[in-house]
């Protein structure tokens, strides 16, 4: 099972599973398809988007372990 940090890049999300847009665009990043958006990490996402990036990564990390 794959396993993200907040150091994860969004890039690297998408890859691990397609899936975690919907996630990430749920909590407000409806910019994860602009290229510049897929070299940032969770953390500074999150950042960006007035996000707390732990609870975002538990919440990707429970989606995996449950798919």
């Amino acid at each position: 099972m794959a396993q993200v940090t907040k150091n994860t890049l969004i890039g690297e999300l998408l890859q691990i599973d397609p899936n975690i847009a919907v996630i990430l665009m749920r909590a407000g990043m409806h910019c994860i398809g602009c290229p510049s958006s897929q070299m940032e990490s969770l953390e500074e996402a999150s950042m960006v988007h007035g996000l707390d990036a732990d609870v975002l990564t538990q919440q990707i990390n429970d989606f995996l372990a449950a798919n």
